[in-house]
Formats: C-alpha cells, sequence, structure tokens
C-alpha cells in the first residue's frame, strides 16, 4: 500500500500564515527607521546604479508620468497584484497540488522574514519620496483619482499612515511575484498558466521602477531574498521539515524525505536536487494486513484480490522470484530434470540396465 502523506489542515494553514503576515506588518512598521538614514540610503543605491549604469527608474517614471495608457494600469498593478496573485496561487497548490505546497509555503514565509531583517537594517527611501530634483514623480500620487489607492504608497486613502514608506529595500512586489512564478512555472501544466507564471516576476520589476516605488537595486535584492529563503526552507533541520515538508513531498512509491517531490509527473520543486536510489527490489511485497501480493503459476488467484487465496511465499519456493527474474522453485525443479537427462544421455549404461534400473 503506497504510504501517502495526509494533507495539510486547512485551519493550521490560515493560522501559520496570518502569523506570519501579522508579524510580518507589525515588524515592519516597527522598523520604520531614521528619516535622513532612510534618504542616505535612497541616494547611496541611486549613486550606485548611476556609477553601473544601471539607474533603469528614471526613464522608465518619465514614461509612465507621460502615458496614462502605461501609468494607469501600472499603478492597479502595483497596488493589486502583489495582495492578489500571491494568495491564489498558495490556495491553487494546497488544493491542486499539496505535495508542493508545503515546501513553497515554508520558503514563502522564510523570504518575507528575511525581508523583514532587510527593512529594519536598511530603511531606504524609495525614489518617489526623493525630492524633486532627482526627477521622480510618484506615479500613485500622480494618477490617484483613478484608483482606490492615495499619494502614500498602495494604501487606500485613509490608510498612508499604517504603512512603512522606507521598506523599500529589498522589495517584496518583486520577491513574492519572483516565487508565484517559479512555482507557476513548476507546477502547473498548461503551456499559457507557465508562461504568464515567467512573465510575472518581469512585469512586476519594470512596474515598481516606472513608479518609482523602487531602486533597479531593490529588485535585484527582492529576488536575493528569496533565493536565501530557499535555500534555509531546504536545510531545515530533518525534525523541522518532517513537519513543514520543505524537504520535499511523498511521491508515488511511497518515500518521504530529502529525495524532491515529482508528483503527478511535474518537475521537482524543493528537496534535493540528487536523484533518488532505486528501491532495491523485495522478494515480499506490502499487500493487505502484510500478506504477500506475489503470485505463483498454476494458482486462480490476483494480487489485486482483496483476501488472495495463495501459499504465503515462504511455504512456496515458487512463489519468490530470483533476482534474475526467474521463478525460483520452478526454475530449479526444471533445472534439476534438466541435468538428470543430460546425465542419462551421457551414461555408459545399455538401454536395457537402464530399464531395469527405472523399474
Amino acid at each position: 500500500m503506497t504510504n501517502r502523506r495526509q494533507p495539510p489542515r486547512w485551519w493550521a494553514e490560515l493560522l501559520i500564515l496570518g502569523i506570519v503576515y501579522a508579524a510580518y506588518s507589525g515588524g515592519r512598521l516597527l522598523a520604520r527607521g531614521d528619516v535622513g538614514l532612510a534618504v542616505d540610503h535612497g541616494l547611496a543605491i541611486l549613486r550606485m546604479e548611476e556609477l553601473l549604469a544601471l539607474d533603469l527608474e528614471r526613464p522608465l517614471n518619465r514614461l509612465f508620468t507621460g502615458q496614462a495608457a502605461l501609468g494607469i494600469p501600472a499603478d492597479f498593478v502595483y497596488a493589486s497584484l502583489h495582495y492578489l496573485v500571491t494568495p491564489a496561487v498558495l490556495v491553487w497548490l494546497y488544493r491542486r497540488r499539496p505535495q508542493q505546497y508545503r515546501f513553497a509555503r515554508t520558503w514563502l514565509m522564510l523570504s518575507t522574514l528575511l525581508g523583514l531583517v532587510g527593512f529594519a537594517l536598511v530603511p531606504t527611501c524609495p525614489p518617489r519620496l526623493l525630492d524633486a530634483s532627482y526627477g521622480f514623480t510618484d506615479t500613485m500620487a500622480h494618477y490617484s483619482a483613478y484608483g482606490w489607492w492615495g499619494g502614500e504608497a498602495s494604501a487606500p486613502r485613509g490608510l498612508g499612515s499604517f504603512t512603512n514608506q522606507f521598506a523599500a529595500m529589498p522589495s517584496l512586489h518583486v520577491g513574492w511575484a519572483l516565487w508565484c512564478g517559479v512555482a507557476l512555472w513548476c507546477c502547473a501544466r498548461r503551456p499559457l498558466v507557465r508562461a504568464l507564471g515567467a512573465a510575472y516576476p518581469a512585469v512586476t520589476t519594470v512596474v515598481v521602477m516606472g513608479t518609482a516605488n523602487h531602486y533597479f537595486l531593490d529588485a535585484v535584492a527582492g529576488a536575493a531574498v528569496m533565493g536565501a529563503g530557499y535555500l534555509a526552507a531546504r536545510a531545515l533541520p530533518a525534525g523541522i521539515a518532517r513537519v513543514t515538508g520543505a524537504t520535499g513531498a511523498t511521491g508515488a512509491t511511497g518515500a518521504t524525505g530529502a529525495t524532491g517531490a515529482t508528483g503527478a509527473g511535474l518537475p521537482s520543486f524543493g528537496g534535493s536536487s540528487r536523484s533518488a536510489a532505486p528501491v532495491p527490489h523485495t522478494t515480499r511485497t506490502a499487500g493487505f494486513r502484510g500478506k504477500s501480493t506475489i503470485v505463483s503459476g498454476g494458482w486462480e488467484t490476483s494480487a489485486g484480490e482483496l483476501l488472495p487465496v495463495q501459499r504465503s511465499a515462504a511455504a512456496d519456493p515458487a512463489a519468490v522470484p530470483r533476482a534474475d527474474g526467474a521463478a525460483g522453485g520452478m526454475a530449479d525443479r526444471a533445472g534439476r530434470a534438466g541435468t538428470a537427462g543430460r546425465a542419462a544421455d551421457d551414461s555408459p549404461e545399455s538401454p536395457e540396465d537402464a530399464a531395469a534400473t527405472a523399474r
């Protein structure tokens, strides 16, 4: 019988995710940082990008500000998809890909907590809050009449004070989008869904820069945080990994652990990249109440019956397959008969003596 892992309880998953998100939101508010320090960090990032010719924010922001057909949809993407797509992918994994869900959930939670550490250690002013002399326009405020957001980040009107304005480094908009993209690419079967998963983090990166909410290096840091969270999820101690399911899921053979999750013929998602060792052939398989499911020749039985009427493998040597694939007892008897026949052919006895011996 296949030892299938029980699906996680939905109420326990909601509780875990709720606790982590509450800790993330509360910690993000507490990690506001000094305004002067946040501005200094933002300008340092901008100068580094200018030195490396990576300051893509300015041309994108000018384009989104001048073209409402680009700026307004980008603001809607920034203000909504972050909070819609990620939960939707989590629910989809839970319902349709439970083998991959456990690791994906653990990966997302650890990466989010690592992002919170970044907010606390490196408070960063986003481009939209820099002085106007630096050439950035807050498109969320510029197009606020078209959406539910106000002039303060992506929060609804009147709730801007409940957000951390200096949580630009790393960009979890990009990090969560990357998580969604990897999950859809690895676990979805339809090419269109996989293509959308691959495009989602790229579109999000362009949006966060064009709306002047993040620097390009913020996006790079968001991807790095997700990579660190992925490695941390794989490196969990064995005891915690069994609880969280972070080292893989039960496959078709019922083997659980660090060999990865490849259920339903999908690509591996989580767990070790090493391939599983082949399962050695055994002479007895787990059947109903531990009975052998081996069926020997000549018996009107089937391995799929609930209570097979057959001899046990220990009592029936013919039912025990040898390593070379031949039926042990029957092949041995056939071999002995063949040896006796060859001995009779090679014997120097006369036909009369052989007949007398037979009698």
